[in-house]
């Protein structure tokens, strides 16, 4: 038998080894650890949303090694952690965001960290959209710990908006609401920070003319070409920012 204090490992949502398995096999798969486990519960976790098993055309479920994993890491946040369901189905809704697994002691979903090179500037890599985080709004303002009124100002001057489409913001608003809260700490409000944006667009503008020569092409290779160039220049771009700040601020 399992051991009743074994730790929650999240959910992967690239796990499983392609077996779709019956209800009566996922059970199984189960009662070592969750000895109370039964086909009942497993349905009544699938009717919260905790789980979306496949369906036969004859209507019998088919669970993938995903969903069953999904199911055990809600069964030891419930049992080990004590976390209702309503909350365990927002931390999976979470982690299929691209959030990353909350810490057990807070059970707050973190994002990813930022890639940074050697001297503390985003590094190409940084520039190369590999997350697929989506915040809810609430979940913005805890992470980033500011109030409603300072979103509600960054997003009147433009400076955060959320995705368009989806309604949920992404790691990029997070850093800006984090930067302006830290920001607000030196008098600085919203409005103040459109001169950032505007010098940002500009550096768009220049990175716009650099690929306008390639844009006929519509091969992939052409196409990793430009996505390789966009990266590399914005990194170069914020670094001859940064350092002439840090050169102009020394005449201070």
């Amino acid at each position: 038998m399992g051991s009743p204090h074994r730790s929650a490992a999240a959910p992967s949502a690239d796990a499983g080894d392609g077996a779709r398995r019956n209800i009566g096999e996922v059970l199984e798969l189960l009662r070592a650890d969750f000895p109370s486990i039964s086909i009942p519960k497993i349905r009544f976790l699938e009717e919260k949303g905790i789980v979306t098993p496949e369906r036969t055309p004859s209507g019998y479920r088919k669970f993938s090694s995903a969903d069953v994993e999904r199911l055990r890491y809600a069964l030891l946040l419930q049992r080990d952690h004590h976390q209702p369901l309503a909350r365990i189905v927002e931390i999976l809704d979470a982690i299929d965001r691209g959030l990353q697994p909350p810490p057990l002691v807070d059970l707050t979903p973190t994002v990813p960290e930022v890639a940074l090179s050697a001297d503390g500037l985003p590094s190409p890599e940084s520039f190369r959209r590999s997350d697929d985080v989506r915040l809810s709004r609430r979940e913005l303002l805890k992470i980033a710990e500011i109030p409603e009124s300072l979103l509600d100002e960054l997003e009147q001057y433009a400076l955060v908006a959320p995705r368009r489409g989806t309604g949920h913001y992404d790691s990029d608003a997070l850093v800006i609401c984090t930067t302006a809260r830290e920001l607000a700490d030196f008098g600085l409000e919203p409005r103040h920070l459109r001169a950032f944006k505007t010098a940002a667009d500009r550096e768009v503008g220049l990175v716009e003319q650099v690929l306008a020569p390639t844009r006929r092409a519509s091969d992939p290779a052409a196409s990793a070409r430009r996505e390789d160039t966009v990266s590399q220049f914005a990194a170069l771009a914020v670094r001859m920012h940064a350092t002439l700040v840090k050169t102009g601020l020394r005449r201070l």
